[in-house]
């Protein structure tokens, strides 16, 4: 069990409730924000162990939010896992220019999948 806090920034309120209960029941505790500014402000004021981030999003797209969390020295190292429906090339290039950590198409897996993946990610 891990107490962990996970920032999960899903504009989708299907998908975020879903993986909101998942991670929850998994032990984390999850910050959640609907849009990229927003999501941006919460990382940068509680430091999450893990950031799960959509790419597309009103006021500010998910590569922008990691591009600005990766120039911040508070945050540069925070893991970034990218959902995302899109399975294009050039966002994933993006994505890890960025320094993003793993990149999930969304249609591919299940919320618990997800959430192992967090798990492993954190758990070394």
């Amino acid at each position: 069990m891990s107490s962990a806090t996970i920032a999960l920034i899903e504009d989708d309120k299907i998908l975020s409730d879903a993986l909101y209960s998942g991670l929850k029941d998994a032990g984390f505790l999850v910050e959640r924000a609907f849009d990229g500014e927003e999501g941006l402000a919460m990382v940068i004021a509680k430091k999450p162990a893990l950031v799960l981030l959509d790419i597309l999003m009103p006021k500010m797209d998910g590569i922008t939010v990691a591009k600005k969390l990766k120039a911040d020295p508070e945050t540069k190292n925070i893991p970034i896992i990218i959902l995302t429906a899109l399975d294009k090339v050039t966002p994933v290039a993006d994505a890890v220019e960025a320094g993003v950590y793993e990149y999930i198409i969304k249609s591919d897996y299940k919320v618990e999948d997800i959430v192992k993946i967090v798990q492993e990610k954190l758990n070394g």
